[in-house]
Parts: structure tokens; C-alpha cells; sequence
């Protein structure tokens, strides 16, 4: 499985936004976007590019692969995918990036940051409807449940970042005595806490 391998924070600086790729580094003063807020590899002229129209949409589709830790290709499948369905494409791609498993394991506060939650997934610490799944990518479905293996429920990064959880989205449901979350239905665009603007990148892949 490809994945990227580069420095996170260099990311986010060249979106010129948080994008919670270090999980509660990102919140605090070391975050880099709040050290350095300018695009990497830039110096002393602090250059910009044009705003094109162009540039906008492909600066939104890098800002939402980089959200999700998607590459390119498979980024493209997801949205071939969400283009023959029904409904909004838009909205039916975040819709995909939402239902994958390591996402939902991030949203669960199961683990500090999706990156996190893939290497857990990875390394078989969960569990999805009793079965063991070590796929991240894995797109799961309303009703599905989500289980810390009993082998895995005393590791120290999965009780950590339950305790920074604040809230979970309305969409998902978790336990946190028996390490067990629940997807309760696919979530609307109003219930996907994420800042892009997704018709960009309709329109970019419509050009």
C-alpha cells in the first residue's frame, strides 16, 4: 500500500491550513502553520502564486487528499465512484472519505490522528462487526461497529486520545468502557466537520 512519507507539517503550511495531520500537536504552539505561516521552500520573498481559477480547484483537491491521507490515483477512484452515484458528487465524495475505516476510527477519538489510526489498522487492532480487517481503506456502512480487539485494549495511544475526545460526530456513536463504536448512518454534508469547498473539485475534474 503506497502512502506518504514526507514531513505532515510541511503539508498543511502548503495549504496555509491546519489540516490535523499530527493530532494534538496540531492544536498546540508547536504547530508549524502557527511558527511558520508560508508555504515551504519559501524564504525571504515569501512568492505567491496566481490565484487562478485553476489553481484554486487543484489547491482544494490537494487540501482534501491531504485531510483524508489519500494518493492521487485512489483519490481519483473515489471520485469516479461518487460521480456515477446518485445525488450530490460532491458531497457523495466526502461521503466516501467519511465512511473509510481509518477515518472512522479518528473520529471515534480511537486514535490521535487518521495516520495514527491506519498504522492501528494495520497492525490488527481492530475489529469491524467481530472480524478481524487490517485494510484502512475498508468502506464501512450504517450499522457497522468498530471493536478494539481484546489483545489491543490496554495500549496507551488509544486511551490517550480517548481522553482528549472532546465530542464524536452525531453520526457515529462510541463506548468508551468496552472500546466499541457504532456508525449509525451515513452523515449529510452538515455532519462532516471539514473546511473545503468539494464543488471545486467537481469542477476541476469536469474540465
Amino acid at each position: 500500500m503506497a502512502v506518504y512519507h514526507g514531513p505532515r507539517c510541511r503539508q498543511c503550511r502548503r495549504e496555509g491550513v491546519k489540516l490535523m495531520l499530527k493530532g494534538e500537536r496540531c492544536k498546540s504552539e508547536n504547530c508549524a502553520v502557527e511558527r511558520r505561516p508560508f508555504p515551504p521552500g519559501m524564504r525571504v520573498s515569501k512568492r505567491r502564486r496566481s490565484a487562478t481559477e485553476y489553481n484554486m480547484q487543484l489547491r482544494e483537491k490537494q487540501k482534501i487528499r491531504r485531510i483524508y491521507g489519500v494518493l492521487e490515483k485512489q483519490f481519483s477512484l473515489y471520485f469516479a465512484t461518487a460521480a456515477k452515484a446518485s445525488g450530490v458528487t460532491g458531497e457523495t465524495l466526502l461521503q466516501i472519505l467519511e465512511m473509510r475505516l481509518d477515518n472512522i476510527i479518528y473520529r471515534l477519538g480511537l486514535a490521535p490522528s487518521r495516520s495514527s489510526a491506519r498504522l492501528l489498522v494495520l497492525h490488527n487492532h481492530f475489529r469491524v462487526n467481530g472480524n478481524k480487517v487490517n485494510i484502512p481503506s475498508i468502506q464501512l456502512k450504517a450499522g457497522d461497529t468498530i471493536q478494539v480487539r481484546d489483545k489491543s485494549k490496554n495500549l496507551e495511544v488509544i486511551h490517550s486520545s480517548l481522553k482528549a475526545l472532546r465530542d464524536i460526530p452525531e453520526w457515529l456513536t462510541i463506548d468508551k468502557v468496552k472500546l466499541e463504536g457504532t456508525v449509525v448512518r451515513i452523515p449529510e454534508r452538515t455532519a462532516i466537520p471539514v473546511n473545503v469547498q468539494e464543488q471545486l473539485v467537481v469542477e476541476l475534474y469536469s474540465r
